[in-house]
């Protein structure tokens, strides 16, 4: 037997709220927030399909101190780039924390969301396959 991924759990310390970060993400992700979730709750999730993991927010009471040591990386949609994605999160409140995008069209952007969680942003599948 094996195990599944259940949940994909973000630790959220005030001021930020876990209901706030499940909205990015929602955004973010295209996935909306749990209705059975609302402002204040200690715990927040998003309504994701059957079999796929949930992304859920909790509240802890210590804020986040180092580097996290599990990020997402994330894929534009087929017919949106790399950079076209980079302009949405940065739209929706995300920090760039490094750029490591290259002159030659290859790299990535690692961000920080609302709660300074690292996410990175890499080329679409077109783009990689442009460049194969």
């Amino acid at each position: 037997m094996t195990s599944f991924i259940r949940h994909v759990t973000f630790d959220c310390a005030s001021p930020i709220e876990p209901y706030d970060l499940a909205v990015f993400w929602s955004q973010a992700l295209g996935q909306p927030v749990h209705p059975d979730d609302s402002p204040g709750a200690d715990e927040v999730g998003l309504q994701v399909p059957p079999g796929q993991p949930t992304m859920l927010f909790i509240r802890v009471p210590e804020a986040k101190t180092l580097k996290n040591r599990v990020h997402l990386d994330l894929v534009p949609e087929p017919g949106l780039t790399r950079d076209q994605e980079v302009d949405r999160f940065l739209g929706l409140g995300a920090k760039i924390f490094d750029d490591q995008r290259k002159p030659d069209g290859r790299g990535w952007v690692v961000f920080t969301d609302p709660a300074g969680n690292e996410f990175c942003v890499e080329r679409s599948v077109a783009e990689r396959e442009a460049t194969a």
